[in-house]
């Protein structure tokens, strides 16, 4: 296979003989798209007669992680296989590839596997860990290995405390960061590396890939949800601007008593505004259009462009101690993966003397802007709603 380009973790996983490996790491340290790698052209198109397992949290989750980059993978290259959309399967010969969520682990209980593995392995709980284990048991003439991959966000967690912390002959684990990866663009080098202007734990955990602490998290007592509301007063929708940084569109849904559930439509990078319209467009029904859509007042442009694309767009109300007070006393559910990892790490800043400040940590929170921009605004429609007043749509 030519021009096919890898990584020191790349190297890695093919040498280590652990049956559990653990591969921590920061943001864009290749650890993901290496194991996608390794798990297809080692494994999948190497080996016969395997079974390989591929798991987050939830199965929305799955297919729009993992799932894609395998099918990326197999399309760029050119790769034979056979696709099944309905169970999520791909298959060449007598291997299989299987992308299951573990919200359902019932689905998973009497099968048997060669490989896993888990992506945003934080996401798991211990349970769900040792029952991965004990499916890692089919017939092979070689070594069943697991793999789990994870930003080392919170040094409580399990894998800390019952993995790192208690080594055994059967447990690798492998450290990597940005560094590690020479496919990493300029522009994400540099947002990685100015987070140590921002926050020092945001900085440990994603560009350094060591352990942090979680505390000032902003949203709490929410929950994370596989489905939106069937049932629900009124729709308004947030966006947050992005294109090296990755542009949101947040579904607002209003139940009784102003609680509110926050649902990921698009969080996607590398988005000109044109693409941001088409997508957002593919992902709604035509009528949603006339919904309440409330916009980041940085780029004027960009609200002038989806105006003229039929949206009805306003300026948002961008207050931030406000907004952010007005959402995390009626937050009480979100849908889409990204959109709770972002709220899982959405923290209050600290001055140099580790005082609590009201204002966030500006980093990985487009989303969690979204959801404020589409709340709090929507909100105001009794004399708080800002009209595009500045702008001309004539």
């Amino acid at each position: 296979m030519t021009n096919v380009g890898y990584t020191t973790v790349f190297d890695w996983l093919l040498e280590t003989k652990a049956r559990n490996n653990f591969l921590k790491g920061g943001a864009n340290s290749s650890k993901s798209y290496s194991i996608a790698q390794h798990l297809l052209f080692n494994k999948f198109y190497k080996e016969e007669d395997r079974r390989i397992l591929i798991v987050r949290k939830t199965t929305p989750a799955i297919r729009n992680s993992c799932y894609l980059l395998i099918k990326d993978l197999i399309r760029q290259y050119k790769l034979p296989a056979h696709l099944n959309k309905s169970e999520l399967t791909f298959e060449y010969k007598d291997n299989l590839i299987l992308f299951k969520g573990l919200d359902d682990p019932e689905k998973i209980k009497s099968a048997e596997f060669n490989y896993i593995w888990s992506e945003e392995a934080t996401e798991l709980t211990f349970e769900d860990y040792i029952q991965l284990n004990l499916r890692l048991r089919r017939a092979t003439d070689g070594l069943n290995q697991m793999y789990l991959s994870f930003n080392p966000i919170d040094a409580q967690h399990w894998i800390k405390e019952e993995v790192e912390d208690k080594p055994d002959n059967k447990t690798a684990i492998h450290h990597s960061t940005y560094k590690n990866n020479p496919y990493a663009s300029d522009a994400d080098i540099e947002i990685i590396e100015d987070l140590i202007n921002k926050d020092d734990n945001f900085y440990k955990v994603y560009a350094l890939g060591q352990w942090g602490i979680l505390k000032n998290i902003i949203y709490e007592g929410w929950k994370a949800l596989k489905e939106p509301p069937e049932h629900y007063k009124d729709i308004s929708y947030g966006i947050d601007w992005g294109y090296e940084s990755p542009a949101a569109l947040v579904r607002v849904y209003w139940l009784d008593g102003d609680k509110i559930i926050w649902e990921q439509v698009i969080h996607q990078n590398k988005l000109t505004t044109p693409m941001f319209i088409e997508l957002a467009k593919s992902k709604l029904e035509p009528g949603e259009l006339q919904r309440d859509f409330y916009a980041g007042t940085d780029e004027p442009g960009s609200i002038q462009e989806f105006y003229n694309a039929g949206f009805n767009i306003k300026k948002a109300r961008t207050s931030v101690r406000d907004g952010i007070n007005y959402c995390e006393a009626r937050l009480r559910g979100i849908v889409g993966e990204k959109l709770v990892k972002e709220a899982q790490g959405n923290k209050r800043k600290e001055d140099k003397n580790g005082n609590v400040l009201e204002e966030p940590v500006k980093a990985f929170d487009h989303g969690m802007d979204a959801g404020r921009y589409g709340t709090f605004s929507r909100a105001g429609t009794q004399g708080y709603s800002e009209v595009l007043e500045e702008l001309s749509f004539r």
